[in-house]
């Protein structure tokens, strides 16, 4: 049976309000990885490594205005958690019980967990099987906000889970700390009622919401004697050099599933989107439909021009992943677009293995003119929506909130961002470093795989990630800039926050915005091929808005100033 706890909120919210304003603007800073509860939502690679013992002493937690937490936790306890295993996770063990981050975790905190797995593919079907069944783990970690009907406040009013209002106030002075610290990452994980519904996966610092752009062969830039382009033109003029003079056969290569309204090229033309959306915010700060913005008609047009010119991939619509790998390191192309290290660090480290002299280098976002600051760009957001809720079936709430608030301690963060003191990791002038264990896996396991053993900070958790994870990650030099050269500041005033329609808003977008992306997406190609003529492109318009594109509109405006009220 559900218990459907609704305690009163009004005096956290007060005290975490006051709190903030002292507090001022906090920090400025995503997210691996939006889209659905199967995407990473953090920079990852493929990975795993070898057994070790944790051994962490007790910690105490010391707050300000809460009492202080210690951990291991004496009442100890055990909890159900079902959650997604992260692929480089799912490559060397079936359970995260079984890693060497699970044990610790359990160690640390003094709680027994009985960790649950959804069948990869299949982890919304099993969602809904258990919500609709209603006996329910004590704690689901899951994309609360879009993958959710009506959103995580529908969920507490159907009695899924529970608020935490007073749940944070009473069990958790680490979470209640750094939301008061953070005002804006406090506004994120409310519903436009005011309910904290989960403990959330932060992204920390603005650098880490940087981890996906273009790259180009810097070797052959060198050779050619050509700059790293930084305009649509310029970009033109490098890849026709690729092709005349460096024989590549796809001077443009990356896959448009993932990348098609995520690459650089769309962004110049201000119509580029993050977070798994076609959706950006315009100038005066509404929500629009990227796709039927005039510049959309001008990026597809310029797609078609180079791929009539033989400058863009003629295998776009389908390339996946290896095949844009395989391209990229024989030499068949020489430009592409994706996350700094499963795409360009990989190509490097794979291409100089035969060819020592293979460079790549990050591409900024251009512009259509020369000398333009770019507006905008690829960000994702600092809360990319994935948290661990606490459910109605939850007998020991205490528990379960005590053993999620350890992530946001000093010693959970370093656990979940570095693993094991003294195994995975070594304090070295004041900073957590990676040990060879780590970075050079001695079963040879890619290095996604080898961190995945002991930490979460390449996928998601219930923690603040650390930059000092990414900058580790990032080995090569090259990568190391990416964060840096991808960044555009203004790129979040364009990119559209984690808002929340309402349950019956839901159901009607849902409809509308499955035919506006399958139209969109068959039409874009067909512009590009050459297949549909730019004459139509009124027809292409007078279609969307046949499919209520202004209704969704609507919706998502409304849902836009709620969550701005809140």
């Amino acid at each position: 049976m559900r218990r459907n706890l609704k305690k009163p909120v009004a005096l956290l919210t007060a005290a975490l309000t006051a709190a903030s304003l002292l507090a001022g603007c906090g920090d400025s800073s995503k997210e691996g990885a939006g889209a659905d509860a199967g995407t990473q939502v953090n920079e990852t690679d493929t990975a795993g490594a070898a057994a070790e013992t944790p051994a962490d002493s007790a910690e105490t937690v010391e707050t300000a205005g809460a009492e202080a937490g210690t951990y291991p936790l004496a009442e100890g306890g055990t909890l159900t958690y079902w959650l997604q295993l992260n692929p480089n996770v799912s490559a060397n063990f079936t359970n995260l019980g079984d890693t060497e981050l699970g044990k610790a975790w359990q160690e640390q905190t003094g709680v027994t967990i009985q960790f649950q797995h959804p069948a990869a593919g299949q982890e919304k079907e099993q969602f809904n099987l258990i919500v609709a069944d209603g006996s329910l783990p004590d704690i689901m970690e899951w994309q609360w906000v879009k993958n959710y009907p009506g959103g995580p406040e529908k969920a507490i009013k159907d009695g899924v889970i529970i608020p935490l209002n007073d749940i944070f106030k009473e069990y958790c002075p680490n979470i209640t700390k750094y939301l008061a610290e953070n005002p804006d990452i406090d506004k994120m994980i409310k519903t436009d009622d005011g309910n904290y519904f989960a403990f959330p996966f932060i992204r920390g610092e603005d650098k880490l919401c940087y981890t996906v752009g273009g790259f180009v062969r810097q070797d052959w830039l060198e050779e050619l004697g050509m700059e790293v382009p930084a305009t649509v033109d310029e970009w033109h003029d490098v890849l026709t050099a690729f092709k005349e003079e460096k024989g590549a056969e796809a001077p443009l290569c990356f896959d448009w599933t993932n990348f098609k309204d995520s690459n650089p090229i769309a962004f110049a033309f201000k119509v580029g989107t993050a977070n798994g959306t076609q959706f950006i915010l315009d100038d005066q700060g509404k929500v629009a439909f990227a796709p039927a913005q005039e510049g959309y008609k001008d990026y597809l047009m310029t797609l078609n021009q180079w791929y009539n010119e033989g400058l863009l991939d003629r295998d776009i619509a389908t390339l996946n992943g290896d095949q844009v790998t395989a391209k990229m390191t024989s030499g068949k192309a020489g430009t592409s677009v994706g996350w700094a290290a499963s795409r360009m660090q990989l190509f490097m480290t794979s291409a100089q293995q035969s060819d020592p002299g293979y460079e790549l280098v990050a591409t900024p976002t251009p512009t259509t003119e020369k000398g333009a600051v770019p507006e905008y760009g690829y960000v994702e957001n600092q809360f990319p929506d994935v948290s661990a809720a606490i459910t109605t079936s939850c007998k020991n709430v205490e528990l379960a909130a005590k053993f999620l608030d350890y992530g946001y301690s000093e010693a959970g963060h370093n656990m979940f961002n570095f693993g094991i003191e003294g195994v995975s990791y070594e304090m070295k002038n004041g900073k957590a470093e990676y040990s060879d264990i780590v970075i050079n896996n001695p079963d040879g396991w890619p290095l996604a795989q080898s961190l995945a053993k002991y930490i979460r900070a390449n996928y998601n958790g219930p923690f603040v990630q650390d930059l000092n994870y990414l900058e580790q990650y990032l080995q090569l030099p090259a990568v190391k800039e990416c964060p840096s050269v991808w960044a555009v500041p203004d790129a979040r005033k364009h990119t559209v926050p984690n808002i929340t329609p309402t349950q019956e808003e839901s159901k009607e977008l849902a409809t509308i915005t499955n035919e506006l992306g399958t139209y969109v997406s068959e039409m874009s190609l067909k512009f590009i091929f050459g297949t549909e003529s730019f004459d139509n492109w009124d027809k292409y318009i007078e279609t969307l808005q046949g499919m209520k594109l202004d209704r969704t509109l609507e919706i998502e405006n409304a849902a836009l100033e709620r969550y701005n009220a809140r």
